[in-house]
């Protein structure tokens, strides 16, 4: 039998203990699989302490980038984490003398996707991401070898367990964003400082990534418009439930005529659409090709033993030889993509209103939506609880046809202006296709 694929694992977090304990669980299989053992032969991390988990002989490194140098490993696994600092210096350094990396980092690859690809074309040695993005979802699997038939024109998805999880644990059981923000935290779903989940800037990474494979282009993570789910109010999810839709954080990636949009916002999807059964922390992709037609993959996008699985599925294809360029294709051949304004986007909209409670203020409403030719397709005046009647506004619901974002955007300045609504307005996208 050929020798052991010698493995060096920088960072036995969840993730890293999670994956020496699966290649030791799944030993056989992985032999027979891949044709050969995988040994952990060596490992960094911030303390040498029992881990929970048999290392073995396995050589300790205080330092990454000495694990990364070292002659004595095949493959270099990265599970630090971080868009820069010692898990892309160690890497580079990897990949620069030709050493397979595994990793799981999105920020990392977010910000240097291109440059890791193409320094791994130059040194001949392959660089895999599966477990980056939707964590056991074979997601760039699928997008990079699966579909490479296809010429895709969309890719979307709920591509963060967190807002999902707080998003349907507020459906379900009518409790607020903070109550359910908090039992996130407890149940270590979310961090202590949640803004880069509940913010939607882990959807724009991930997103980002999704986007160069679908579509050929260099990663442009500062291309994607970002909006977090801090807004959405029990309201909300009330007034999608009648009207047939459910409050979902989405990552959008599309071409248009105009180029490839990147948007990252709490969207209103039909109840019937596949995005919408992903419940509590689930990921689900979706994905529109045109010899497909559409594809959805569904699972678990985080925890420990779905990312490791991921993580040795990346090892078993480096075990048997398999080489694909990163990003499916050769980064030399990987283009800029046109960026599109969030202000070009066009689609049907949900408006929330806090509208003062005096003749002609509909009216008003109505006046501004015809001077941007915005038509609506339905009106909905919700019962105001006695605090919102007591301050004279009545709560009203828009649901608008095909517009523009420019358009939304202006006619509701004005009546914020014209003084017939108070607060500001609540907006979300709803996605009526591909979805």
């Amino acid at each position: 039998m050929t020798k052991p694929l010698r493995l060096g694992v920088a960072g036995l977090g969840v993730v890293g203990t999670s994956l020496v304990r699966l290649l030791q669980r799944q030993r056989e299989g992985f032999v027979a699989r891949a044709g050969r053992e995988f040994a952990v032969l060596a490992y960094s991390a911030r303390r040498k302490d029992d881990r929970g988990v048999d290392l073995g002989d396995a050589v300790y490194f205080a330092s990454a980038a000495d694990l990364a140098a070292s002659a004595e490993i095949d493959v270099f696994v990265e599970l630090i984490g971080g868009a820069d600092g010692v898990a892309f210096e160690a890497a580079k350094a990897a990949l620069a003398r030709g050493v397979p990396v595994v990793s799981a980092n999105k920020a990392m690859l977010a910000a240097h996707g291109f440059e890791l690809a193409a320094l791994a074309e130059r040194s001949g040695a392959q660089l895999q991401f599966e477990a980056a993005v939707g964590g056991g979802i074979p997601v760039i699997k699928t997008l990079r070898e699966s579909l490479a038939g296809n010429a895709i024109q969309r890719v979307s998805g709920i591509l963060n367990g967190t807002c999902n999880y707080i998003l349907s644990r507020m459906e379900s059981e009518n409790l607020p964003f903070e109550v359910c923000l908090r039992e996130a935290q407890r149940l270590g779903y979310a961090e202590a400082d949640p803004t880069f989940d509940v913010g939607g800037f882990d959807t724009a990474h991930k997103l980002a990534i999704l986007a160069s494979l679908a579509f050929g282009a260099k990663i442009d993570a500062g291309a994607v418009s970002v909006e977090g789910i801090e807004t959405i109010t029990l309201a909300d999810l009330s007034a999608a439930d009648e009207l047939g839709f459910r409050v979902k954080l989405l990552g959008v990636a599309e071409r248009t005529p105009h180029g490839v949009e990147q948007r990252v916002h709490p969207t209103m999807v039909a109840k019937s659409a596949p995005l919408a059964q992903a419940m509590g922390v689930l990921n689900a992709v979706s994905i529109a090709g045109d010899a497909i037609g559409e594809l959805t993959l569904v699972g678990p996008g985080a925890g420990g033993d779905a990312t490791a699985s991921a993580v040795a599925a990346d090892i078993v294809d480096i075990a048997r030889g398999i080489r694909v360029p990163a990003f499916g294709r050769p980064a030399a051949s990987l283009v800029e993509a046109d960026r599109v304004p969030m202000q070009r986007h066009e689609g049907g909209y949900y408006v929330r209103l806090a509208v003062v409670d005096r003749p002609g203020a509909m009216g008003a409403i109505a006046a501004r939506m015809g001077e941007q030719l915005i038509s609506l397709e339905a009106i909905m005046q919700k019962r105001a609880t006695r605090e919102v009647a007591a301050a004279g506004v009545v709560p009203v619901v828009l649901m608008t046809h095909g517009t523009t974002e420019s358009s939304i955007r202006d006619a509701l300045k004005h009546t914020v202006e014209d003084g017939v609504v108070r607060e500001k307005p609540q907006v979300i996208r709803i996605e009526r296709e591909a979805v």
